[in-house]
C-alpha cells in the first residue's frame, strides 16, 4: 500500500467517523493526535514487555530518573509504561471504561510524547469522542488490517510480505502530508500560512547550492525561529544531506527550532518523533523567539524562515520591558557609531525583528560563516524612515555586506495570502564575485498554474520554474529579470531643510489687543506699555526688518531703565510678529566666526559672514519651522547633499539651508523601481477608433435628452 494510499485512509477516517461530531475543521485537533499515537504505539510493541519489567524494576529500586534507562529498554527516544498496547483497549465493551482505559493507556507515554499531547490539547477531545460513543469506532480505524502504520512488515500465513512495512521517513512523509491537507482545507489566516513545499525547495537550494562544493564532512546546525510544523527544516536536511552525498561528503545534521502556536508546535516534534529521530524532537521548543528564545547564546551554520507578517508583537514587546526598559542585547546593537543602534520596529509588524534574531545567530569563527534565507512581504523592502527600526536593520544588514539576494516570488504562490512575497538570501562570507553588491531577481513571472485553486494557491514553482530561478542566481549575469546594485544604491541621507524666519510688524491699527492679552498671560504686562511708546517713535510700519525693529524696541527699554530678557524677545516674535516673505530674515543669534571660513558653504548651513566692528561674525537665522521640509539624497548622488541642495533645492528656495543636525541616514529597496515595466501607449488609430465608437454610440442622444428627435 502506497503511502498516498494510506494518507488517503486516514483522512478518510475522519469522513467515516468524526462526521456527526466534529466541524469539518476541528479534525485535525483528533487525527493528527491520533495518527502519532498509532505509529508510536506500533512502534513500541515488539519491546512492550521488556519496558514494563524494567519499569517494574526502577519502581522497587526506588529509581527517581527513569527516563534513561527506558529509552533503553524500548529501544526508542520514547517508550509507553502502561499495561495496555492499543489494540488491547478494543475489547472494551462499556464507552466509559474504555475512556478510563485509554487515557492511562495515554499516561503511560514518556515526558517528551507528554509534552506533544499536551499541545495538541488531545486529552480535551477524549469527553467528546466518548459521550459520542467515536472512540472505540476511531482506535478500530486506526488498528483497520488494511493499512500498516508498523515499521515492520505484515505477514502471510507463509510467511510471505502481506503489508510493507513503514519506515520512519515514508511514516513523517504521511504526516506531512495530512499535515499539507489539514492546513490546506482549514484556510488558515494570512500570516500564519503554512510554506508550500515548492517554496521551501527552493529556500533550501538557495542556502546550500552555493556551498555545496566546499562544505566539509562535519556537523552542522540548522535553525527556524518560526518553525511552524517543522517543514523547512525537514526539507532542509533532507537537501544537505543529499548534497553531502553527491559530493562524498559525511555530515551530521542537528534540527533546531521554535515556535508559539502549540498544536503547530506539537506537529513539528510529532513529525520528527515520527520519522526516528527522538534526539532532533527534543530540539524543537515551545514559546515565543522575541520574548523568550531558547536558543540565546547558540550560533547556527544555515538558518532559514517564514516569519509572521503583518502581525503584531505588542505582547513580546512588552515583556521584555517596553518603552522604558527595552534592552534585549538581539535588538539594541552597537552599530554605525552607535552604542545603542536600536533594531526594534513598529509593534504592528514584527517579521523584521525575527531576521534580526537569525542574523544574530550566525556563526562569526568559522570559514563557511552562516547562510540564511528568510521568506518576508514586501513591507520589509521599504517600510520604515529614516531611522526607524526597520531602515535600521536594513541598513545593519547592507553595511555589514550581507545582503546577497532578493527573489520576488509569484503572486498567489501561498495557500492562504495573495500579496507579494520576497525570499532574502544572505550570509556573512560572501564570495568576491558578490562582494558589495545585492542581486534582485524578479521570479513573478516564473511559475506553473494549478489545475485547481488550493486556497489562494493558484500557482506553483515547477521543477523548470526553480531551477530557472537558481540559475539567474548561481550564475551571477544581467538579464531583465536578474539585476546587481552597490550596495550604496540603497541608502540615502535624510536632510532637513530649513528656511528662514521672515516677520514684519505693523502697528497700523495700534498695538493689538491680542499680544496685551499674551503678555498679561506670560506675565510681562510692562511689555505691552513699551511697544506703546515704540510704535509712536518709529512710527505705524509696516516694518519689515524684524532684527532692526528689536534693536529699537532695545533702545526704548533701555531709556525708560526695562530690560530686554530672551523671553521677551521671544514674545515679540510669536504675539507681535506677523510672517510675510517680503520682510527681512529673522536672525537666531550671533557668533565670532572663523577667519578662514567657507562663505558658501555656511549659507548652505543656515549661515553667513560678515564684519562687525573689525571682527569677522557667524549670522544664524531663525528657522520657520512651517516651511521646514526634507529631502532623500541617495548615496549616490555625485557630490554628495550639497550638490543635491544646490542643482535640486536652491533654484526654488534660494534662501534654504541644511539643518545637518538632523541629518538621518536610511535604507530602502524598491522592486518597483528597478523592474517597472510601462505599458505601451495606444496608437492613434485605436483612439481615433473608439471615438468614433462613442460618437455612433452617443448619436442623436443629445436631441433625445432637450426633448427633440434623433
Amino acid at each position: 500500500m502506497s503511502s498516498l494510499n494510506i494518507s488517503n485512509f486516514i483522512w478518510n477516517i475522519a469522513d467515516d467517523v468524526l462526521r456527526d461530531v466534529y466541524v469539518r475543521g476541528k479534525y485535525r485537533d483528533v487525527i493528527l493526535p491520533m495518527t502519532v499515537i498509532r505509529r508510536l504505539d506500533a512502534v513500541l510493541e515488539p519491546t512492550k514487555e521488556e519496558v514494563l519489567r524494567m519499569k517494574a524494576r526502577l519502581d522497587t529500586a526506588g529509581v527517581a530518573n527513569q527516563d534513561p534507562a527506558l529509552r533503553n529498554s524500548s529501544g526508542q527516544a520514547f517508550y509507553n509504561t502502561s499495561s495496555f498496547l492499543l489494540r488491547d483497549l478494543t475489547h472494551r465493551g462499556k464507552q466509559q471504561q474504555l475512556r478510563t482505559d485509554f487515557e492511562a493507556y495515554l499516561d503511560g507515554f514518556s515526558p517528551n510524547v507528554q509534552e506533544v499531547l499536551e499541545k495538541f490539547k488531545f486529552r480535551h477531545q477524549i469527553p467528546t469522542l466518548a459521550e459520542a460513543d467515536a472512540l472505540g469506532s476511531l482506535i478500530k480505524k486506526f488498528l483497520d488490517p488494511s493499512i500498516n502504520l508498523s515499521p515492520r512488515p505484515v505477514l502471510h500465513q507463509d510467511g510471505s510480505i502481506r503489508l510493507a512495512g513503514l519506515d520512519n521517513h515514508t511514516m513523517g512523509t504521511i504526516f506531512e502530508e495530512l499535515i499539507r491537507r489539514f492546513n490546506e482545507d482549514n484556510n488558515e489566516e494570512a500570516g500564519e500560512h503554512f510554506t508550500p513545499r515548492d517554496v521551501v525547495e527552493l529556500m533550501a537550494s538557495l542556502i546550500f547550492l552555493p556551498v555545496a562544493a566546499v562544505i566539509p564532512s562535519g556537523t552542522y546546525l540548522v535553525y527556524d525561529g518560526a518553525c511552524g510544523t517543522g517543514g523547512m527544516l525537514t526539507v532542509a536536511e533532507e537537501t544537505l544531506n543529499r548534497l553531502a552525498m553527491e559530493h562524498g561528503k559525511e555530515v551530521s545534521v542537528h534540527l533546531y527550532g521554535q515556535e508559539v502556536n502549540p498544536e503547530t508546535f506539537a506537529i513539528s516534534k510529532a513529525d520528527l518523533i515520527l520519522k526516528g529521530e527522538g534526539g532532533e524532537a527534543e530540539n524543537m521548543k515551545f514559546g515565543s523567539t522575541l520574548s523568550a528564545d531558547a536558543f540565546p547564546f547558540r550560533e547556527f551554520d544555515f538558518l532559514l524562515s517564514n516569519p509572521p507578517y503583518g502581525k503584531s508583537w505588542t505582547m513580546d514587546y512588552e515583556r521584555m520591558g517596553g518603552k522604558k526598559e527595552f534592552a534585549d542585547p538581539r535588538f539594541i546593537i552597537a552599530h554605525g557609531g552607535s552604542p545603542q543602534y536600536s533594531l526594534v520596529t513598529r509593534s504592528s509588524d514584527g517579521q523584521m525583528v525575527f531576521l534580526a534574531n537569525m542574523l544574530g545567530k550566525m556563526k562569526q569563527d568559522s570559514a563557511l560563516g552562516s547562510r540564511v534565507a528568510e521568506v518576508h512581504n514586501g513591507s520589509s523592502l521599504f517600510t520604515g524612515d529614516a531611522g526607524s527600526g526597520e531602515s535600521n536593520i536594513r541598513r545593519w544588514i547592507i553595511e555589514n555586506d550581507w545582503l546577497e539576494a532578493i527573489i520576488a516570488l509569484p503572486l498567489n504562490i501561498f495557500y492562504n495570502t495573495g500579496i507579494a512575497t520576497y525570499i532574502w538570501v544572505l550570509g556573512n562570507r560572501k564570495v568576491p564575485e558578490r562582494r558589495g553588491r545585492v542581486q534582485l531577481i524578479d521570479a513573478t513571472g516564473w511559475f506553473k498554474p494549478l489545475r485547481k485553486n488550493l486556497g489562494k494557491k493558484n500557482c506553483e514553482l515547477g521543477p523548470d520554474d526553480i531551477r530557472r530561478i537558481l540559475d539567474a542566481f548561481l550564475d551571477r549575469e544581467e538579464s531583465e529579470q536578474s539585476k546587481f546594485f552597490p550596495n550604496e544604491a540603497f541608502g540615502y541621507w535624510k536632510v532637513t531643510l530649513d528656511r528662514p524666519l521672515r516677520l514684519k510688524v505693523d502697528f497700523a491699527a495700534g498695538v493689538p489687543r491680542r499680544f496685551r492679552q499674551q503678555c498679561i498671560e506670560a506675565k510681562e504686562e510692562d511689555l505691552f506699555e513699551l511697544m506703546e511708546a515704540v510704535a509712536e517713535k518709529i512710527g505705524p510700519g509696516p516694518h519689515l526688518d524684524f532684527n532692526c525693529f528689536v534693536d529699537d524696541v532695545t533702545k526704548v527699554a533701555l531709556a525708560k531703565g526695562v530690560r530686554m530678557t530672551a523671553k521677551r524677545r521671544k514674545l515679540l516674535m510669536t504675539a507681535l510678529g506677523v510672517k510675510d516673505p517680503a520682510a527681512e530674515p529673522v536672525i537666531g543669534k550671533i557668533t565670532k566666526g572663523k577667519s578662514g571660513a567657507n562663505r558658501d558653504h555656511d549659507a548652505l548651513h543656515g549661515a553667513y559672514h560678515r564684519v562687525k566692528h573689525g571682527a569677522r561674525m557667524v549670522v544664524e537665522y531663525e528657522p520657520d519651522v512651517e516651511l521646514r521640509d526634507t529631502e532623500q539624497v541617495s548615496f549616490l548622488e555625485e557630490g554628495g547633499i550639497e550638490a543635491f541642495v544646490r542643482r535640486e533645492v536652491l533654484p526654488h528656495a534660494p534662501d534654504a539651508w541644511i539643518d545637518a543636525g538632523k541629518t538621518v541616514i536610511g535604507y530602502e529597496i524598491s522592486f518597483t523601481r528597478h523592474f517597472y515595466k510601462p505599458k505601451p501607449l495606444r496608437t492613434l488609430e485605436e483612439i481615433r477608433a473608439d471615438i468614433l465608437t462613442l460618437e455612433r454610440e452617443t448619436e442623436g442622444l443629445l436631441l433625445r435628452l432637450v426633448g427633440g428627435e434623433p
